[in-house]
Order: C-alpha cells, then sequence, then structure tokens
C-alpha cells in the first residue's frame, strides 16, 4: 500500500461526495453577487481570528462572537447565503471526522493536537 496513492484516493473520494459538490455550487452560486462575496469573507476573516484566540487559549472577544452571530443572521435571510452556510457546515463536518479518524489512526501524535 502507498501511503501516497491512498490520499490521492482520498482526495478524489472528497471531491466526488455530495457534501463538497453541494457546497461547491453553493459557493458558485454566491460569487455572482459582489454583497454576498463581502458578507461571506466577513464571516471567514471573523472565524479565523475566534479560533486564533481559541488556539491561543485567550477568552473570547464577546463583540466578535456578536458580529459573528448577527452577520450569520443576515446572511440566513438570504437563499443563497444560507444555502452557502448550510453546505458550508455540512462540508466541514465531513472534513473533521476524516481528520478524526486520520489523527485516530496515528494515536493522536499529530503535531498540534
Amino acid at each position: 500500500m502507498n501511503v501516497y496513492e491512498e490520499a490521492h484516493d482520498l482526495a478524489r473520494a472528497i471531491k466526488e461526495s455530495g457534501e463538497f459538490k453541494e457546497f461547491d455550487e453553493a459557493r458558485k452560486g454566491i460569487e455572482s453577487d459582489p454583497q454576498l462575496v463581502e458578507m461571506v469573507k466577513q464571516m471567514e476573516s471573523l472565524q479565523m481570528q475566534i479560533q486564533l484566540r481559541q488556539a491561543q487559549g485567550g477568552e473570547l472577544d464577546q463583540d466578535m462572537l456578536s458580529q459573528l452571530q448577527s452577520l450569520t443572521a443576515m446572511m440566513m435571510t438570504k437563499p443563497q447565503a444560507a444555502g452557502y452556510i448550510q453546505s458550508l457546515t455540512r462540508f466541514s463536518v465531513m472534513m473533521k471526522d476524516v481528520y478524526d479518524i486520520l489523527a485516530e489512526a496515528v494515536g493522536n501524535k499529530m503535531p498540534g493536537m
């Protein structure tokens, strides 16, 4: 068994999954609306800032959390944005599950774990 071949097979399986295809379609759907693209960028930026603080052991910034919640609520009122968020969530859950399986296979001894 060649690990690199298996990794390429896994990458293909992910790209062929319903979760990825749905997310990819939703992502393409919002690209035609500059306002939605900007909202997604803001959402991703806030999420990254929050995750970075958590990873560094810092306290959660309530203002950032409020901004993220507000932005997400506003996006959920727009069908294309809501579809994007829902498909992103499903895809993210799948990717986390895959990562957890890999981490378990190596005894959770991966760097950063």
